[in-house]
């Protein structure tokens, strides 16, 4: 899994309060232990600052890191439905093919996984939006993934 940037982190938190609302999102993760005292988390960057210094950007397994994971799954599910999963699962596979063992780009296979990665970008995107996917794209990325999903976005 890539690590996120404070901002890109910060942009999937804002999608996700763009969903459930800033206090449900608050409760959800406060009721999945994400944290103890949910005074001044009354906006989207305040949630998105306290959930990323908790969770280590989402590289340390602990509470605050499980939470974000299950409710950014709720996210999807709700976006995605059964069929759409399946469907991303299939197109994920054709990204897969592109990397080798290490989660290294095949020398060659950059074309290839280009075409893969804007195929899962397009399904994805119309089912959940164009933010929901980029955001979700760089989370389930191995870093050479993200760093050539980076590079495309700006």
């Amino acid at each position: 899994m890539a690590v996120l940037t404070a901002p890109e982190f910060g942009r999937a938190v804002r999608a996700l309060t763009d969903h459930f609302g800033v206090e449900r999102l608050r409760d959800k993760l406060g009721n999945l232990g994400a944290f103890k005292q949910r005074k001044g988390l009354g906006t989207a960057d305040a949630l998105a600052d306290r959930l990323y210094r908790l969770s280590g950007g989402l590289r340390l397994q602990s509470a605050p890191t499980f939470a974000f994971t299950v409710v950014w799954g709720e996210l999807l599910r709700a976006k995605l439905g059964e069929d759409g999963e399946k469907k991303l699962e299939e197109l994920a596979e054709n990204v897969n093919a592109c990397l080798d063992p290490k989660e290294r780009i095949v020398a060659g296979k950059e074309q290839e996984l280009d075409e893969a990665l804007s195929a899962y970008r397009a399904a994805l995107a119309e089912q959940a939006g164009q933010e929901i996917a980029a955001c979700d794209m760089l989370l389930k990325s191995v870093p050479a993934v993200a760093e050539r999903l980076r590079a495309t976005a700006s």
